[in-house]
């Protein structure tokens, strides 16, 4: 990949001391804060490639702005009346999804590179990550329009990874609280209070710059990116891996998110595997 500054980044040279030195920093700010944010990732004479294929791709995103909850489940009348998930919220964000995004982009290029996907994995200190199966959700490109957010919410992969392409003139921070549950304790007061502004002591602020590659643990981490403003759109590519070969992307949560499902993921729905109970 010659868009990436591989003399900070070397993905080729897996071992090396270069690599060893970038990959245990990474580790280490995963483990402590789950969250790594690798700055230049991609190289500056690079950046308005990036930026330019981006917002060609912007139009050909799926705008839906709907009410949610921070679990993106349906608003159960049955839930206790201070329950997270009767906190309504706007999400105004769009997805270009991977089968709107020519292979030949930045940003596809390096999904399927080998040695980027072997550097992911050694930084979330995997054996191995395969990319998903899902011809929508394996590689997206998110919008962020101005005056629009992508409102508080838990990732359904343990980990995400994401590149900014083109940063807003204001706004669109990202703002997450690490660990703020786990796979066995939803810890409904903590996230509740987050969400009314009680207590915004859990959170973590990062402002991200064009290039910047981020890692993240976003299955137990509460996180957002905040309101845009000014005329320029906020884009990020996602990069979406998995532990195992041939996952794909639930029903509802692939017709919210594109507007549309595809018959593999009505099949695979059949034999789809939870990896926690959470409620979302």
């Amino acid at each position: 990949m010659n868009d990436v500054d591989t003399a900070r980044y070397p993905l080729a040279d897996p071992g090396s001391d270069a690599w060893e030195r970038v990959v245990s920093r990474t580790r280490a700010e995963l483990r402590d804060h789950g969250c790594s944010v690798l700055p230049e990732f991609i190289r500056p004479s690079s950046w308005e490639t990036l930026r330019r294929e981006g917002a060609e791709l912007a139009p050909r995103a799926y705008y839906d702005v709907e009410e949610t909850n921070v679990y993106n489940t349906h608003v159960d009348d049955d839930l206790p009346a201070d329950h997270p998930g009767r906190i309504i919220m706007q999400r105004g964000n769009a997805f270009v999804p991977r089968d709107r995004i020519p292979t030949g982009s930045v940003i596809h290029r390096l999904y399927r590179d080998p040695s980027f996907v072997r550097f992911v994995a050694a930084c979330f200190e995997l054996p191995a990550l395969h990319e998903l199966a899902d011809p929508l959700s394996g590689l997206v490109l998110n919008v962020v329009r101005p005056g629009m957010d992508h409102p508080w919410h838990f990732d359904i992969n343990e980990f995400t990874v994401s590149l900014l392409t083109q940063v807003p003139e204001e706004g669109g921070v990202f703002e997450y609280c690490p660990n703020i549950r786990s796979a066995d304790a939803e810890n409904f007061d903590a996230v509740r209070s987050v969400l009314t502004g009680a207590d915004r002591s859990p959170v973590r602020a990062q402002t991200l710059r064009p290039g910047d590659l981020q890692l993240f643990r976003g299955r137990y981490a509460l996180h957002r990116v905040s309101a845009v403003h000014g005329a320029t759109d906020r884009h990020t590519a996602i990069f979406a891996y998995s532990e195992r070969p041939g996952v794909m992307g639930s029903v509802t949560r692939t017709r919210q998110l594109f507007g549309r499902v595809l018959p593999t993921h009505r099949d695979a729905e059949r034999d789809a595997v939870r990896v926690d109970q959470l409620l979302d």
